[in-house]
């Protein structure tokens, strides 16, 4: 069993021993494997930071038996004196009892035992940290409170605080200083813990090969007693130093153990006239096991009985560092008292399993609801439109999908969430990165389009500067004219200018060319008292019952037959027959409401069509693209919001109310898009 990663679970990791990597370590030799299976030898933990695992599943103690654990854990393991870590890891001392000159013995003495170092184990250090966490706030009030009396003093002696500096007292110095010598201290020993494991790592491989040196010699001698008694006393001196190597952080660590038990173990099947002695050790192995075993199952009984506690798990996992290093029992007690550890170790991990369950449940849930969210994105990460308004409506759809994303709180499990989690913002940056370039290609296609207009606007003010207004030129500022409406949209900051520009240089061009002809003038005269008259009778019968198209049709055609007017009455006149056309529409009765408005739509298009007034049908044509891009909008926010209303009486209702807008909405939407099209066609 493995405890598994949660994300933003903060918890100790429990990891299985690898059986199979280290029974693959021990088949360095066959003879090496067969001393393994017959001698049941211990391995010891890894010591690597992450902590570790007693989850110890089905591992036979000589199939290498591994647990990982913190440097702090590692460090206490690799302690030579047990009775000395007792020793100082006695009660916390209350410090609200000591006065400053007791706090600055106190702290001088302990610095002094950390700077002498012996006996330095990590209980030493657990201890003193727990002295500084509660020595701190201490210094930090006489601190406060000698600066507050100070600044009074400074006040009633000077009148207010200006210029005031607070100097410590003497001996709270003292303590500041005592307490950053302390912290030195501190962090001193554990740079030299983790140099003494990079150094155990390269003993404990030459104490390896010297084994294997021994253990080659011994094969293919033959022995005598003082051969036995050399070879023996060698092998006790490789022991020692390999005891007194503490732990490394390599990933190789349970390799190194493996191969260690089964070079221990050819060892002693081929020095069997020493089988008494190592059987006779194996039984003082098996007391010191059963001691252990009991020790464990306190835990797992306080554990069962006042609740889960890191204490209780650190003091478990001690234990096992404990019955590790302890050498096989006879053959038939080993395997009986491993299973006997390790049932009482697997109930102080049960019980860390419950507390998380919960936690990892949660995690799970919570990456399903994510991963769905997932799937609804990935279809925007290939999305393609030619159109504004298509990429504007995928962009509130897809920011509701990074809403719900973002109000979903708590953690996913740790690598499956950090895949998912990139894999969505991945999603969200693709789409918007296809949106950008469209823009950016858009925006480049009006630029394209400005410098378009701006080569139109040069050649009519070239033409205008020439003075001359014959038939030629005339006909080519019309052509530009003509060639202005099929250059599409420019950037909008320049819509108008350029739109100016144009209109000034062939309205001054037609201007110049209307004042050198005095009988066009007196005919746009003529003209105008024309489309004055048809106005009066237009607005005559407006008032009589008998308006039909066919009258208003034969009004349309009559205002055509008409030539230009008056620049200067030109747009009043329109304005004019727009208004008595309107009310003669206005009386026929047979039009419905949404004919009439048609109507009246076309004819003011013919009216301004190919005139001075195309601007007028621009502005038009643009507030009807508004009209239905807003319409658009709202009838896509409507069909998405009626795919959250949940199946019951009451949202039925608002189901059918919002279908209704939907109706209306499209209807209104096809009309706009109907006199779109009549404007367009103008153009």
């Amino acid at each position: 069993m493995v405890q598994d990663d949660i994300t933003e679970n903060g918890g100790n990791v429990v990891n299985e021993p690898d059986k199979e990597k280290t029974v693959a370590a021990s088949q360095e030799k066959n003879s090496e494997e067969e001393a393994v299976q017959e001698t049941g030898s211990t391995v010891e933990a890894s010591g690597q930071e992450e902590t570790p695992v007693a989850d110890t599943a089905d591992a036979p103690e000589n199939a290498g038996e591994t647990l990982n654990d913190s440097d702090e854990d590692a460090a206490a393991a690799d302690s030579d004196d047990a009775s000395d870590e007792d020793d100082l890891a006695h009660e916390a001392i209350d410090l609200s009892e000591f006065d400053k000159p007791g706090l600055i013995g106190l702290l001088t003495r302990e610095l002094a035992h950390l700077q002498k170092g012996e006996n330095l184990t990590l209980s030493v250090f657990r201890r003193l940290d727990a002295l500084l966490k509660d020595f701190r706030p201490i210094l930090e009030q006489f601190q406060r409170t000698e600066q507050a009396a100070a600044l009074e003093r400074f006040i009633a002696e000077n009148g207010s605080e200006d210029g005031f500096e607070y100097r410590q007292d003497p001996e709270t110095a003292q303590l500041d200083e005592l307490k950053k010598k302390l912290k030195l201290e501190r962090s001193k020993f554990f740079k030299q813990l983790d140099k003494a494991k990079e150094d155990n790592f390269s003993l404990k491989t030459t104490l390896l090969q010297r084994l294997r040196e021994l253990v080659e010699e011994e094969e293919n001698k033959e022995s005598d007693d003082s051969n036995m008694k050399a070879g023996w006393q060698d092998f006790k001196k490789i022991q020692e130093e390999w005891r007194l190597a503490g732990n490394i952080n390599s990933p190789h660590n349970g390799t190194l153990w493996a191969t260690y038990n089964a070079l221990v173990d050819r060892y002693f099947n081929i020095r069997n006239m020493f089988f008494e002695l190592k059987e006779l050790d194996r039984k003082r192995n098996a007391d010191v096991k059963a001691e252990l075993c009991e020790k464990v199952e306190l835990i797992s009984s306080q554990i069962e009985n006042e609740g889960f506690s890191k204490a209780l798990l650190d003091e478990a996992l001690h234990l096992f560092e404990e019955y590790k290093h302890v050498g096989p029992a006879p053959k038939e007690e080993q395997e009986k008292l491993w299973q006997r550890f390790k049932t009482a170790l697997d109930r102080v991990y049960d019980a860390k399993r419950v507390q998380s369950g919960e936690l990892r449940k949660q995690a799970a849930e919570i990456y399903e609801i994510k991963s769905k969210i997932y799937e609804e994105i990935v279809p925007y990460t290939v999305f393609s439109s030619g159109s504004i308004n298509e990429w504007n409506a995928k962009t509130k759809e897809l920011l509701v999908f990074q809403s719900k994303w973002e109000e979903i709180k708590g953690g996913m499990p740790r690598e499956e969430g950090k895949v998912l989690s990139k894999k969505f913002w991945s999603g969200l940056k693709t789409f918007f990165n296809n949106k950008g370039e469209f823009f950016r290609q858009l925006e480049a296609k009006r630029e394209v389009n400005l410098r378009a207009k701006t080569e139109l606007c040069e050649q009519a003010e070239e033409i205008l500067s020439l003075g001359e207004d014959n038939p030629q030129n005339t006909q080519r500022v019309i052509e530009l004219q003509k060639r202005w409406k099929t250059v599409g949209q420019v950037p909008e900051k320049y819509k108008d200018s350029i739109f100016v520009r144009f209109k000034t240089a062939c309205d001054a061009y037609f201007d110049k060319k209307r004042g050198k002809n005095q009988a066009v003038e007196k005919e746009f005269e003529e003209n105008l008292q024309k489309k004055e008259d048809l106005c009066n009778r237009i607005e005559a019968l407006a008032e009589e019952p008998e308006a039909n198209i066919e009258q208003l049709n034969a009004f349309k055609a009559e205002w055509k037959g008409v030539g230009f007017v008056p620049r200067a009455e030109m747009q009043n006149i329109q304005k004019r027959y727009i208004a008595a056309i309107n009310k003669y529409v206005s009386a026929i009765g047979k039009l419905s409401v949404k004919e009439r408005e048609i109507v009246l739509l076309q004819n003011e298009v013919d009216v301004v069509k190919g005139s001075d007034s195309d601007r007028n049908l621009y502005r038009k044509e643009n507030d009807l693209r508004k009209k239905v891009t807003q319409l658009e909008e709202d009838i896509l926010l409507w069909q998405n919001n009626i795919q959250f209303f949940a199946k019951s009486k009451n949202s039925d209702k608002l189901k059918a109310d919002f279908e209704k807008k939907i109706e209306k909405a499209e209807e209104q939407l096809a009309e706009l898009k109907h006199q779109l099209k009549v404007l367009q066609e103008a153009f």
